[in-house]
Formats: C-alpha cells, structure tokens, sequence
C-alpha cells in the first residue's frame, strides 16, 4: 500500500492474537480445525474493527494440506492430482474486474510456465461476503486457487520452485492492474492459508471451504490483527508464510537494510539465482511480512526452521556466562550472517511438520501452553482459549524469553530446547571458523593518522553539519572513553522559523 496522508506503510506494527493447536503425532482430524477456529473466537479481542463492526483488522488460518478435500474437489471438475507432497496449491487474491482477473491468470501461468512448473488446474474459492462491511467488501479481492506441479519435485525441494513464482507474480503482477492487486497467501506444497480484512467470527463464514467436514489438519496456527498505527488490508491479515506474529519488530528498519545490503553476495546452491525475485523484503510490506520473507529464504535455502528461527530471533548470549561455550560459539558466528530482529515479539512458526514458538530476547509478550494426555498441543497468547478438562492437563507452561518451544508432529513429541540448542551447536564446527575468520580490531595494524589543522577540521565538521554540541557530547566521549555517549531525551534545537542553519541536528538518547 502506498503512503496516503498521514498513514507510511512503513510504520506497520502489530498487538494482535496468536494462537496454534496441534496433535502431538502429526493425525490429521477435523477437530484440529474446529479447534483453530474456537481459538479465534476466543481471541477476537485481541483484534480490532473499524467504525463497522462488520470489518475487522485482519484474521487467518493456516493449515496442512487437505490432500483428500482437495483430491475430491478437483476431481469434480476433471483434474487428477499427484500424490501428496507433489502438488503445490495456494489461494490467488486476484483483481475483481472480469478481465483484468482473466488477464492476471494468464500471466501467473506464463510465470508458472518459465519457472519450470505446469499448471493443473484453477478453482474458483467459494465465499459468502454477505456479512461483511462496505470497508472490507470494497477492498475485496477475487478468490481463485491454483494447483501447480514441477516434475518430479516434492515437499520443499517443489516449494522452492513455487518460491520464484509467487514472488515474481508479487514484484511482476502486484500492481499492474491499476489499485487491484495479484498477492498469494501461501504458494506450497506443505500448508494453505486463509485469511483476509475479516472479524475472528467471520472467517469460516466467509470461506465455505473452513466448515466443510472433508477440512482436516494435524495443526491450525491462527491469528486476530490489531493494526496499530496502520490500515487494515487482505493481504497483511496474518498468518503469513511460515509465521503469525503477536507485537512488533521494533528494528524491522535496520532488518531489511541490513537484508538489502546483502543481496549482491547472496548465493544459494538450492535456490540458484535471486535477482529475478529481489529485494527479498518488499518495502511496502508490515513488519511481519518482512521478517516471514527473510525467514523464508532462510528456509527455502538450506537451513533447518528452528534453525533460522534461532538465527533471526537469538537469545540473549552475549553477557551470560552461564551459556555453553558451543552454543555461545554458534551464536556468536551467526551474529556475523544475521543481526537479531528484535521485538517485543511472540512469534509462533510453522513449515506443516514442525509448529512452534518463539520470544524475542526481551520477552515481553505472552504465550501459554497446555498438552493433553491424548497429545494436543495448544499455544496462545492468553488462557482460556479452550475449554479443556482439567483431569486431560499433563502439562501448563509458556513460551520462554531465549527459549524456543517446538512440536515435531513427524516424531510425535515436543522438542525440550535444550535438545534443539545442543543439536544446532554441535553440527558444524563454529569455533574453528570463528578462530579461522575473525578479525579483532586490537590485531590490525597500527594505523598512521594524518595531522590535521584546526582550520581544515572545523571545515570538514561545517561540511557534515556537526555543531559544537556534538563535538562536546557524543564524538569526545566515544573518543576518551572508546563508548557510545548516553544522553537524555529532548532537544534545544530552535525551530525552523528561527534557526539560521537548515536541517539543524538533534541531541538524544537512542530509543
């Protein structure tokens, strides 16, 4: 969405609901989908509605694969499938005027074409608008879900494929129907996502496909938006790829200038070549969009979910001396490839075998957790989001700042941290190249400064706008003390009308 007023998509953030149930061994069920949808309505006040209370901010399911449902549905309209894992499907949010949304269809399948993938089929989405607001019916895309297939390709190894193809139909096809936009949800082989400017209640009205009994999963990550400082769209309504998010990335700025600024040296022997697809974070995207693109690459090139995960969400290590020296080794390499993306932030993730959550460091946001004696797994930003016995309990706890929470539904048990820390620490050897690749500032050579008169030095400060407030607060105590200068906030910089000087600095305290 473009800037309009007052209104910067940059400024994007989020206090919304997060919540995921799971069977602990990986059976899929209808339950599992009532159950996600019971966890909406119980958080719907975590979301927020505008002044109709028939459009809301944002809310969404992501589920695994329905490989039956869809099997049959398609078979209805003449297409076979693949066998499971070898077919990948998403829903397309498509221009609403007849031909633009025919013309958007063919150029996905062009795209889909030159990527290497085949088309196998369209269906049309059914959907039920008649309760929504003016707000949310105006904004209201068309709904048409793709199927596509790339040879012999499965699981991840296919969705890398489908990687290319939803971003190019992003960056090629996002805006080229006038205000309408081309955006995928989900492109995979693994989950499907339904979402959009919907209320929690509104939902599985909304999408026909949520209260067909034929819907089944063995996990369902949900979502409630509260779009704080921002307008609610179809496309930022959670859960996005991979993620659902609970807070804000504070540093989502420094994130994808920092992802930018790598884009030249990324290199991927999984991937291949990127520039097709770059930049890797949209700039118009919320701060969770962002952060779910940049786990994605991640992802899709080699590492492992809780891996980058760990990656982009580090615990705090540095001053801990109670960490294991492997584990402060792993972090202390990656600090090099990934600068942590910090909140505060309680992400919950998914790749549809894994489910899990995560705080950022600081662990200001809640998340509580409940398993059952039968293997259900419930996480969500509050209690009480169902109406469990107390007799099937075996287990209350929370997601822990530092700590990551992971169910591996394929092994049937929940991972303790400790197991997925020690494992990634110990799989490659980080210290020897942290000894071999390093470069400490204490070891470089002695360097020989040029003198410099105080006339050609106050030049050069006149030049770059540094004033003597500068000089006396922030550069001559990082240069006696080798430390960042601490100030309060405020400024006494007289305003425009009465200054002499045009873009007068500022003196305060880093937020």
């Amino acid at each position: 969405m473009d800037r309009q007023g007052l209104y910067d998509p940059r400024h994007e953030h989020d206090a919304c609901g997060v919540g995921f149930v799971a069977d602990m061994r990986g059976r899929a069920s209808r339950d599992i989908v009532d159950k996600g949808l019971q966890i909406l309505q119980n958080i719907d006040h975590r979301g927020a509605a505008g002044a109709e209370k028939n459009t809301g901010d944002g809310t969404g399911i992501l589920l695994q694969i329905p490989d039956s449902f869809y099997r049959t549905v398609m078979a209805e309209q003449g297409v076979t499938l693949p066998d499971a894992g070898a077919f990948a499907t998403g829903i397309a949010f498509l221009p609403r005027r007849r031909m633009a949304m025919f013309d958007a269809k063919r150029e996905i399948e062009a795209i889909a074409v030159e990527e290497g993938a085949t088309v196998l089929g369209w269906r049309e989405v059914p959907v039920d608008p008649s309760g929504l607001g003016t707000m949310a019916l105006d904004a209201m895309p068309h709904f048409e879900q793709i199927f596509l297939a790339a040879g012999q390709r499965t699981g991840v190894d296919l969705d890398r494929v489908m990687f290319f193809i939803r971003k190019r139909c992003a960056r090629e096809l996002g805006t080229k129907h006038g205000e309408e936009t081309v955006y995928f949800p989900s492109l995979s082989s693994r989950t499907i996502v339904y979402k959009g400017m919907l209320t929690t209640p509104q939902l599985a009205e909304f999408y026909q496909d949520l209260r067909d009994p034929r819907m089944t999963s063995a996990m369902a990550l949900v979502h409630s938006r509260f779009s704080t400082n921002t307008f609610p769209s179809w496309p930022l309504a959670h859960p996005y790829r991979f993620v659902a998010h609970n807070g804000e990335i504070n540093t989502v700025t420094g994130n994808e200038n920092w992802m930018r600024a790598r884009e030249a040296l990324i290199d991927s022997e999984l991937l291949g070549p990127l520039d097709r697809v770059l930049p890797i974070c949209s700039p118009d995207g919320s701060d969770t969009a962002r952060f779910d693109e940049a786990l994605e690459l991640l992802h899709l090139g080699g590492y492992s979910l809780p891996h980058a995960m760990a990656m982009m969400i580090p615990q705090a290590w540095e001053h801990n001396p109670t960490i294991d020296p492997e584990l402060r080794d792993f972090y202390e390499y990656h600090s090099c490839l990934m600068e942590p993306w910090d909140g505060p932030a309680a992400v919950a993730f998914t790749d549809g075998t894994l489910i899990g959550a995560v705080l950022d460091r600081n662990g200001l946001r809640p998340g509580r957790i409940w398993v059952t004696r039968d293997g259900l797994v419930v996480m969500a930003s509050e209690a009480g989001v169902l109406d469990l016995d107390p007799r099937d309990v075996v287990k209350r706890t929370r997601v822990q700042p530092g700590r990551m929470f992971l169910v591996d539904t394929a092994a049937g048990r929940i991972v303790p941290d400790e197991e997925i820390k020690a494992s990634l620490a110990s799989a490659k050897p980080y210290r020897t190249w942290i000894n071999e690749n390093f470069v400490h500032i204490e070891n470089l050579p002695q360097t020989r400064y040029e003198y410099m008169p105080h006339n050609r030095a106050v030049l050069r400060q006149r030049v770059f706008g540094i004033t003597e407030e500068d000089v006396d607060l922030i550069i001559a105590p990082m240069a006696l003390n080798a430390a960042e200068a601490i100030g309060s906030m405020g400024s006494d910089t007289p305003i425009a009308a009465l200054s002499q000087r045009p873009g007068c600095s500022t003196t305060s305290s880093p937020r």
